[in-house]
């Protein structure tokens, strides 16, 4: 599994630098400004709008989807029934406006600087 976020977004640093400390399990994990997006199958709409997530067999997820298929594979048991209820409507459809907010207001939020807005890409 590989986990692409946006490395100029202090903001999503902050939360990832969180999972690493708090997630058993941790896929591999790239700033999408390091990566070669159309060998991802990716463009710059997507990784700007949202944490993407690319599995074995064709797996791929972005925003709220991709934070809860991430818990979902987590060894710990209350993890992975985190992940799965989150994957389940309509707590699937909370969470997702959840991250849609949240990513929008980014730059807002502790850790966020001007760098992180959306719209400044």
């Amino acid at each position: 599994m590989l986990l692409v976020y946006d490395g100029d977004c202090g903001f999503c640093r902050m939360c990832l630098d969180m999972a690493r400390k708090f997630l058993p399990y941790m896929p591999r994990v790239t700033a999408w400004q390091g990566l070669d997006l159309a060998r991802h199958g990716l463009t710059l709409a997507q990784v700007n709008a949202s944490v993407q997530l690319l599995g074995p067999d064709g797996l791929r997820a972005h925003g709220a989807r991709a934070v809860a298929l991430l818990l979902a594979v987590q060894p710990s048991l209350p993890l992975r029934v985190l992940g799965r209820v989150a994957l389940t409507p309509p707590v699937s459809w909370a969470a997702d406006v959840a991250y849609r907010v949240i990513s929008r207001y980014r730059h807002r939020l502790p850790g966020g600087t001007s760098t992180c807005g959306i719209d400044a890409k």
